[in-house]
């Protein structure tokens, strides 16, 4: 249980790597906050919380909204008593170049991927340094370490979070509040899912096997795997960890 007795909030956890990262914070004891655009996933996932035993709670937010953002924090300290842990999970994937992707498509890319986590901690940091310190664990991406064709936006958001990971890191150290970011490669979500869709409708497993033969352990993850090294970077074990990046890509870099 090595989350027994904090509360986490985790963004964008109502399905994919959010709710695989929501359930072991669950198992592990803490009191989880869904946050998420999605009512009827997001309460589906804390019915089954409870009906374990657990404590969860969900908020209806938009993540790129500030009075959002202040809202979920507000919540889940008057309804929780604290705030622990943050997971600033939320994200879009979008497609295109610079001269082709429209500028309101740039905007909502770094707004959902990177604005957020400015907005989330901005609000939660307080409530941290309240209750002594906390961790921050940002979804960051393989993308922001290298890159492919046609992401330039959300290639840009991955690494501004990396940067930005290593930033707050500094910042707010001395409050007992450790921040780290977590870069997976490919992962079997109803996001990579939708990608397959969009670029092999006639083949989408195939697509997705073809993508995972470009890791070395030659397959996509499972969100349940990356939640495993969330977990490691929320609790005690990660004590001595603050400001990195951390790889769960099955070996993608490796060759690069």
């Amino acid at each position: 249980m090595e989350l027994r007795d904090k509360v986490a909030i985790i963004t964008g956890a109502a399905n994919g790597i959010g709710a695989a990262v929501t359930r072991t914070f669950a198992r592990e004891g803490a009191a989880v906050v869904v946050a998420d655009l999605d009512i009827a996933a997001g309460q589906a996932l804390v019915e089954s919380i409870t009906a374990a035993n657990g404590r969860a709670l969900f908020v209806r937010v938009n993540v790129a909204q500030a009075a959002d953002a202040e809202r979920l924090v507000a919540e889940t300290v008057k309804t929780l008593g604290s705030v622990d842990v943050l997971v600033n999970n939320a994200g879009v994937q979008t497609y295109g170049t610079v001269e082709t992707m429209p500028e309101e498509e740039w905007d909502r890319t770094i707004a959902v991927n990177l604005k957020s986590v400015f907005l989330l901690s901005k609000h939660a940091i307080p409530a941290m340094r309240l209750s002594g310190g906390g961790t921050i664990i940002n979804m960051a991406s393989v993308q922001g370490l290298a890159s492919q064709p046609t992401v330039s936006a959300y290639a840009a958001s991955k690494g501004g979070m990396i940067a930005m990971t290593r930033s707050m890191a500094l910042d707010f150290a001395a409050d007992n509040i450790r921040v780290n970011c977590v870069c997976p490669g490919s992962v079997d979500t109803p996001m990579l899912r939708w990608a397959a869709e969009r670029f092999a409708a006639e083949d989408p497993d195939g697509a997705v096997k073809s993508w995972g033969a470009h890791h070395a352990l030659n397959r996509v993850a499972r969100p349940e795997e990356v939640a495993e090294m969330v977990l490691f970077l929320a609790g005690p074990r990660s004590s001595f960890c603050t400001g990195a990046a951390y790889l769960v890509d099955g070996g993608m870099l490796a060759a690069l």
